[in-house]
């Protein structure tokens, strides 16, 4: 499918897209850019064919595939070496969480000559580092793509690319994708976030240990806020509109609960817990890798 790859910063996410490839024997060469030294030597265990480069510079120019995985504040320091190097034969692509923001920034900063279009694997866990990495993490798993104008070919060639990684790919506009997972992502995680501050500011008042009476629910969340801090700060700035409006309708809703509670509205809160149940055995039944999701156009 392609002769030669980059992948440009190999977390958990990168070295799994690594591990992929590999397995697929998707192409000839990979080549790897990684700052982290840590994270170096553990790549170089992976497979002896990988070549790590320092730098992004003129042993780039005849890559034929990018794919980005840098938390979303790193972009901007990687274009100027894309529009340096890379030539109208490459396909680059990107793993953020949100896309109109990159969106944003392919039109001001990419060199008109370079082909961008924009992924977001739904897949992850919140580990971080590629010893992390899995060569089944995108298997039965959804891949959004960004529509893109007049790149019809290089849209069919990226959505092979996923496929190929065991990814079922559906295409959407940056607004609805960064609207949806608003929602369906990135407010969960700062649920979690904000639950585990919540508990350590009750343990700080009132002067007792409660994490070591922590029960299921906040294990849970616990899991959740243990993802990548630098990631999630990243996709919260860069969703702030969509996140600044569901969190004013959480806020409202968490009211609503609390005015039941207090109340005793017991029918109105037994009807809230019924229909959140409902949809938590809708999620189940629906699976990500079964169904084709209600949104996009799948491909």
């Amino acid at each position: 499918m392609f002769k030669n790859i980059l992948i440009i910063g190999c977390g958990m996410i990168g070295s799994s897209v690594l591990r992929a490839v590999i397995t697929q024997k998707i192409c000839k060469q990979i080549y790897i850019f990684e700052t982290n030294l840590k994270h170096r030597n553990q790549i170089r265990g992976i497979n002896k064919k990988i070549v790590i480069i320092k730098k992004l510079d003129e042993k780039i120019k005849n890559i034929d595939f990018v794919v980005i995985s840098t938390p979303m504040s790193q972009y901007k320091k990687i274009l100027p070496h894309l529009n340096n190097f890379l030539s109208n034969k490459t396909l680059i692509t990107d793993v953020g969480s949100t896309k109109k923001n990159v969106g944003k920034l392919i039109k001001q900063k990419l060199s008109k000559k370079l082909n961008w279009i924009m992924s977001h694997p739904i897949s992850g866990s919140e580990a971080s580092g590629p010893k992390y990495g899995s060569k089944s993490l995108f298997k039965n798993k959804w891949c959004i793509l960004i529509k893109s104008k007049n790149k019809k070919f290089l849209e069919i060639k990226l959505a092979r690319f996923w496929k190929k990684l065991g990814s079922k790919v559906v295409f959407m506009q940056e607004e609805e994708h960064d609207k949806i997972f608003s929602v369906t992502s990135h407010l969960p995680h700062l649920i979690a976030y904000n639950l585990i501050k919540t508990a350590q500011d009750f343990q700080k008042n009132n002067k007792t240990n409660i994490v070591k009476y922590s029960a299921g629910g906040l294990r849970d969340f616990s899991r959740i806020a243990a993802s990548n801090e630098i990631m999630w700060r990243d996709v919260l700035f860069n969703n702030s509109k969509n996140m600044s409006k569901i969190i004013d309708l959480f806020i409202k809703n968490l009211k609503g609960f609390k005015a039941d509670i207090n109340k005793k509205r017991n029918l109105l809160l037994l009807d809230k817990l019924k229909k959140s149940k409902k949809v938590r055995q809708q999620i189940l039944l629906l699976k990500q890798d079964i169904r084709k999701p209600d949104f996009g156009r799948e491909n």
